[in-house]
């Protein structure tokens, strides 16, 4: 995460974490560091719930693993030339971004189920559909099961950057706020004006 403390939020992490719900889940396994990509569910409990394909580089090391998952959320190249004074700066990139660190333990049968259930529920929504397992014959969907392990991370730490040109002057933030509206980034804009209400 960025060093300057400029760059923290006292938004919830995990309602971000929510919201994006996709990670890069890293780990250290016996053949190296490897990282894994997928859809992650934030429980009651501020946990982290997803599953990886068991063929996956990191699957059959993750139960026991302290891991960290990064989810990225929304970000934009700043140009020096959108400051007051552009031959005085260098390019930067705005981004919003979590990392969830913690132990990680491998769900039972019962759990995954729980899990793929709770993911129809709650993606099929922000798509206008409404697919659940149910709708799978039952020989097919336990098959599909047997090829997947779900994964519960407990954090244990949660670090935060939302780097929107806090550190900039209200001059420099006014025309990174001005070009990123020419450019049709209005979340960008948006984000920055956050940061200084």
């Amino acid at each position: 995460m960025h060093p300057n403390a400029a760059f923290r939020s006292d938004d919830d992490p995990l309602a971000f974490v929510a919201a994006y719900s996709f990670a890069h889940v890293f780990g250290q396994t016996p053949a190296g560091p490897r990282v894994a990509h997928a859809p992650v569910l934030v429980t009651a409990h501020g946990s982290l719930m997803f599953h990886l394909a068991n063929g996956n580089a990191l699957a059959q090391a993750l139960d026991g693993m302290v891991a960290v998952a990064s989810i990225g959320g929304p970000g934009h190249y700043v140009s020096p030339n959108w400051y007051a004074e552009p031959a005085n700066n260098v390019p930067t990139w705005n981004y919003q971004a979590v990392e969830v660190e913690g132990p990680v333990r491998a769900l039972d049968e019962d759990e995954l189920e729980a899990l793929l259930n709770l993911s129809s529920a709650t993606f099929e929504p922000r798509v206008g559909q409404d697919w659940t397992m149910a709708k799978m014959q039952r020989p097919r969907a336990e098959a599909m099961m047997r090829a997947i392990t779900g994964f519960e991370l407990t954090p244990t730490a949660i670090r935060t950057t939302f780097k929107a040109s806090q550190n900039r002057s209200a001059a420099d933030a006014a025309g990174v706020i001005a070009a990123l509206e020419q450019l049709g980034e209005t979340a960008g804009a948006a984000a920055i004006r956050k940061t200084r209400s």
